[in-house]
């Protein structure tokens, strides 16, 4: 499921063709993703000034003129694509419509966005932009990791007497948002931290020392255009690169590239999920 890093990356890409436009008209193609879609979807979005884009968590959130904001979540296997942008920063034409494109926004600038969602895990909504953060999907959500709320004292007391392993901490969206498995690995490899800690048996100064090294994975993913695992595509159609600077995830087997050190990269289930680490450099 895309992390933060890629919802980000397909939000900026989004921003030339959608913000401060109006959407011509919106073509929803069935009555549901995850869930319904809600009433008269198509209707109220057409006609409406895109006042802003925004992103909260793994969420893309688009302000409208119309007082509502547009939720839109990726889902395992959702894309937002641009076709037609006469500003000339996407060189795509518009493709044929494929099997899978279950919402398209037609611009008034020409350009053409289309949600592809083959698993249908993805999730759009409509809701009042005066009282979005009260949403039920945004209402429990930590602060942004990126954002100022996010420093070493939040952390510090969020761990505090928690029993818990570190990593389920770090994935706990009301800790903090947008985080997920891929960066979470990433970031207790740089900090040196097992993922098997408990969270509350850590000291407040290893804790604090994870918020840098948390924004400064996120940022190098932001940079590179986030992770293509499987299905994530930038909102012009090409892949992401994180992937290739992965130091542990993924890479059971492979030697800890800590200089020094050449111990095989541990895979272990925590949650139902993968996590990936060097067992003799992270403690």
């Amino acid at each position: 499921m895309p992390e933060l890093p890629e919802v980000e990356t397909v939000k900026r890409g989004l921003t030339p063709a959608m913000e401060g436009v109006v959407i011509g008209r919106a073509d929803v193609n069935r009555p549901d993703l995850r869930w319904p879609f809600p009433e008269r979807m198509a209707e109220r979005l057409t006609g409406q000034r895109v006042d802003r884009l925004r992103r909260r968590s793994k969420y893309i959130l688009a302000d409208l003129s119309s007082g509502e904001t547009l939720l839109i979540h990726l889902g395992m296997s959702g894309r937002m694509t641009v076709s037609g942008d006469p500003l000339g920063q996407f060189v795509h034409d518009h493709p044929m419509p494929a099997k899978h494109d279950h919402v398209v926004f037609h611009m008034e600038n020409g350009a053409r966005i289309t949600f592809n969602d083959p698993r249908r895990f993805g999730a759009m909504d409509l809701l009042p932009t005066a009282t979005a953060e009260e949403h039920k999907l945004l209402s429990v959500l930590g602060p942004e990791p990126l954002g100022n709320d996010f420093h070493e004292q939040h952390l510090i007391d969020a761990f505090k007497g928690r029993n818990t392993p570190v990593k389920s901490a770090l994935l706990d969206q009301g800790i903090v948002a947008g985080l997920g498995n891929i960066y979470v690995c990433e970031a207790l490899y740089r900090a040196r931290v097992s993922p098997r800690r408990k969270a509350g048996q850590i000291s407040a100064q290893r804790v604090g020392a994870m918020v840098p090294i948390i924004r400064q994975v996120l940022l190098e993913a932001i940079d590179a255009g986030g992770s293509s695992l499987r299905d994530f595509r930038q909102a012009d159609g090409e892949l992401g690169y994180f992937q290739h600077s992965f130091e542990v995830y993924g890479r059971e087997g492979d030697p800890c590239r800590t200089e020094g050190c050449g111990a095989a990269i541990k895979r272990i289930t925590q949650s139902g999920r993968s996590s990936f680490y060097c067992a003799q450099c992270q403690r």
